[in-house]
């Protein structure tokens, strides 16, 4: 059907109720060839305004997410607007009452009703507009895909960190109308002045997180990008590694979920960061203990193995534990006792051994009890020669030693160190911690660019 609006709002709804999946829209804007320009033609919750002002996230009430459009704001190289959709924790079968509706976003007038059904599908395509004869129309598509918004949105040509499971067989759309010949369509336009530049990333398996685990780690991921756009970086990449002290004095930290909740914000960092969205990751007490990569999809999972109550060294405990599971590290064997430097040299042992094109990010938590000042910081001027920033945070304890003296200290190539302490971590928003976590890494960069340590 013809479109005249000047500007319409394309309204997903659906009837709520116990056991019915949390639903979102999106709207990727699509060129001549079926393609985005980039990762910022997609329009989702967390990106929810395209830089050209014409399509823009409107927000969610109950049983209802409302996408605006303004066709005639899209430049000459967009053909489609489609009109998507997605389940969190469950499928579009599980969702009654589906359906998309087009209004004139001046009148409100309802232009189009279309009623959708579905099966097993995770995401689909509702509708789209696309231009025509100089104008623009509506058409109803619904077709539906079992991957997720992950795997519909690489289909289109948006960055996701791994290969993705094909599609399941669903309807398929009408053809498009033919395209007539004559000049081509001219190239996209640069971004213009003052565009944040690259969208967060999506990250294989975080559509599989719990609704409001998935909803944080977008926000967060903005938030990451927010801090990196501040000092020029927004497109760096870069290996995440978090260390975790367990020693006697982190029990408190521990019994009440903070370190659950920081590893939880660091993991936004690696999404953004890191190429395969995984975060390496160890703890340490008396010895150090490397604890499975950490990837985005298996966070909940992670947070019950591997930083639990209990089974740590911060509790002493005269029996073996019950029932260590696979991968599970005996927290026995770790100790209570500060040794820094241990783990800060398998740390360096384990990025020798597995180089990586992209620079390290260590992001080090710990409450203090810094005594082997002499042994860490002989690791630490050894390691300002490699391509690895260790950046610090106190936890809100006290005698960090070294660690906060080291930012200063003269005779090395670079500063290959960052150290800041809070009080309470939790209390802290994380648009500050991301900027904290953020602030000296890219100026170590340049310098360790400068100093032939990257290339």
């Amino acid at each position: 059907m013809p479109v005249e609006a000047a500007a319409v709002r394309a309204v997903l709804g659906w009837s709520t109720g116990s056991g019915v999946p949390d639903v979102d829209a999106s709207a990727l804007l699509l060129t001549r060839g079926g393609r985005v320009r980039s990762d910022d033609d997609f329009v989702f919750y967390n990106q929810p305004r395209h830089a050209s002002g014409a399509v823009t996230h409107l927000g969610k009430q109950p049983g209802a997410d409302t996408l605006e459009v303004h066709p005639g704001a899209l430049g000459p190289d967009i053909e489609r607007v489609a009109l998507c959709a997605s389940a969190d924790g469950g499928t579009f079968g599980q969702v009654p009452g589906l359906h998309l509706r087009l209004l004139d976003a001046a009148s409100g007038a309802e232009l189009a009703r279309f009623e959708m059904a579905a099966g097993p599908e995770t995401a689909m395509i509702g509708g789209e507009l696309y231009r025509r004869d100089g104008g623009w129309k509506f058409r109803a598509v619904g077709q539906g895909y079992a991957s997720g918004l992950a795997g519909l949105a690489t289909d289109f040509g948006i960055t996701v960190d791994d290969e993705r499971p094909a599609p399941a067989p669903g309807p398929v759309p009408a053809p498009l109308p033919p395209v007539p010949t004559g000049t081509p369509a001219p190239p996209p336009p640069p971004p213009p002045a003052g565009h944040p530049g690259p969208g967060p990333r999506l990250t294989k398996g975080e559509e599989h997180l719990p609704v409001d685990m998935r909803k944080r780690l977008s926000l967060r991921k903005q938030q990451v990008l927010v801090s990196l756009n501040k000092h020029g970086v927004a497109d760096l990449r870069a290996r995440v590694v978090v260390v975790l002290d367990a020693s006697g004095s982190m029990s408190g930290l521990y019994r009440r979920g903070t370190v659950a909740g920081v590893v939880e914000r660091m993991v936004a960092v690696a999404a953004q960061l890191d190429d395969d969205g995984e975060m390496q990751a160890w703890t340490f007490a008396t010895n150090p203990a490397r604890l499975p990569d950490l990837a985005v999809g298996d966070l909940p999972e992670w947070l019950g193995l591997h930083v639990r109550v209990g089974q740590s060294g911060v509790f002493i405990r005269r029996k073996p534990p019950k029932g260590l599971l696979p991968g599970q590290i005996d927290m026995r064997t770790v100790g209570i006792q500060n040794e820094e430097q241990k783990v800060i040299a398998e740390v360096r042992a384990h990025v020798r051994a597995h180089p990586v094109p992209d620079p390290t990010l260590v992001l080090f938590f710990s409450d203090g009890g810094v005594y082997r000042n002499k042994e860490i910081e002989q690791e630490l001027r050894a390691a300002a020669d490699e391509p690895v920033f260790w950046q610090f945070v106190g936890l809100g304890s006290s005698q960090y030693g070294v660690l906060e003296r080291f930012d200063t200290m003269p005779g090395r190539r670079v500063d290959n160190v960052g150290f800041f302490a809070v009080d309470d971590i939790e209390q802290i928003s994380d648009q500050e911690l991301y900027d904290r976590v953020l602030s000296e890494f890219p100026s170590w960069l340049r310098a360790a660019r400068q100093a032939g340590i990257l290339r």
